[in-house]
């Protein structure tokens, strides 16, 4: 029979709090690869061998140097940034770190074309498209670098914003996860890559901070390409424009893979004359296993086939949970993602932090709400970043069962309420 609203919110009511005397303890908080996926590089760890640590141009990879990178992992992993092996640096296991650089030798030196370091710009700001990566925001906060939001449209940011902002001078920079953007899913379009390399901006040295987290991590048997940012720049005259980032954390081992720069030859050039004054040389065994475990492009995609085995089942059982309890009924949307790492959920109105609350009180622990916005405030209240990688995939069909009531509940309250 149909539920009237006053018997549809007691039915939930009552199976809200069925589900929360099961006592569960579940965690959808952050994006790490699952165990299953990590035991999928336990090859690297017997690697490259007690009498085998020579490169292929002999460098004894347990000493220093090689500021640059081993030119066989820079060949391998240049798809990743899609740059020329010449134009990446290897570095060592986070990208975040790298992203982090970037920010204190521009704010201390500037980059290639500044007339003065960043911090000598009164109030600099970078645009930041919402909903986005709750890190680079932080690294923001860090610095007291402004921050201008600006809506996903689906095929990346809403690019008239975007250039509106841009033509400040104060705005230094922007956040860009081109492909399966962090938490929406979005696979920016050529459009959105030409405008971007190509928009007039009011600060000389504005720099597009890529970074292309996702660039491989499929959930589907396709495989889109997005433009090449690097090309676009260069043909629209803005050769120096992009700095972009990658890692190996969510390809092989999380804590013990390797981060890259790549760019312009200019911002290469850059980035090591500031990186030989912190360091020597970064992990080169690394470097080294991670070349002789993949081997080449090939052989990392089949790997990534293999993290999509264990991933696609976790994604589809959150799409069928929310499909089954809030299908149809106007309350919730969410993206259903080709790739990457997260479901990005917009609740009622309103609605994200009281989801997050009930949640909890169930044994659910989610992002918190407004974490993927600027400062943490979603003035809307109602994105959720949801992270099915982790937990065993029966864990991820309760939480997700547990997720729809909570997001069901907190809208049947707030109709209620009027």
């Amino acid at each position: 029979m149909t539920l009237t609203n006053g018997d549809d919110l007691a039915a939930v009511r009552v199976a809200y709090e069925a589900f929360r005397a099961r006592g569960l303890k579940l965690d959808m908080t952050r994006g790490k690869p699952s165990p299953e996926q990590l035991d999928l590089a336990n090859g690297l760890l017997a690697l490259p061998g007690n009498l085998d640590h020579f490169s292929a141009a002999g460098d004894d990879a347990r000493n220093y140097g090689v500021l640059q990178g081993l030119p066989e992992a820079r060949a391998l992993f240049a798809p990743l940034l899609g740059v020329p092996p010449g134009q990446v640096v290897v570095a060592d296991n986070s990208s975040l770190a790298v992203m982090h650089d970037c920010i204190v030798w521009a704010l201390l030196k500037g980059v290639p074309g500044s007339a003065a370091p960043w911090s000598k710009t009164a109030d600099i700001a970078f645009i930041c498209p919402v909903p986005g990566y709750d890190r680079h925001f932080k690294l923001c906060e860090e610095f007291g670098i402004r921050m201008l939001p600006v809506p996903m449209t689906g095929e990346g940011p809403d690019l008239d914003a975007v250039e509106a902002l841009a033509a400040d001078p104060a705005v230094k920079g922007m956040w860009c996860v081109p492909k399966y953007a962090n938490p929406s899913g979005d696979v920016y379009s050529d459009e959105s890559v030409r405008r971007l390399a190509s928009m007039p901006t009011g600060a000389p040295d504005f720099r597009l901070f890529w970074d292309n987290a996702y660039a491989v991590h499929h959930l589907t048997a396709q495989r889109p390409e997005i433009l090449d940012v690097l090309e676009a720049c260069e043909a629209a005259g803005h050769a120096d424009r992009a700095f972009i980032f990658a890692s190996t954390s969510k390809i092989t081992l999380a804590g013990g893979g390797l981060a890259f720069f790549g760019g312009s030859a200019a911002n290469v050039k850059w980035y090591l004359a500031r990186a030989e004054k912190r360091t020597i040389g970064s992990d080169k065994l690394n470097q080294l296993r991670h070349v002789r475990f993949l081997r080449d492009w090939a052989g990392l995609q089949r790997h990534m086939d293999a993290h999509r085995a264990i991933l696609a089942p976790k994604f589809q059982a959150v799409e069928t949970a929310l499909e089954a309890r809030l299908g149809g009924r106007d309350v919730a949307a969410w993206s259903r993602p080709e790739g990457g790492y997260f479901i990005s959920l917009d609740a009622m109105e309103g609605t994200a932090r009281r989801v997050v609350e009930l949640a909890k009180e169930a044994g659910l622990a989610l992002t918190p709400a407004g974490a993927t916005s600027p400062y943490g405030v979603d003035a809307r209240d109602r994105n959720l970043r949801l992270a099915p990688t982790f937990p065993p995939l029966k864990d991820v069909r309760d939480a997700a069962e547990g997720i729809a009531l909570c997001i069901l509940l907190a809208a049947l309250e707030k109709r209620a309420a009027g």
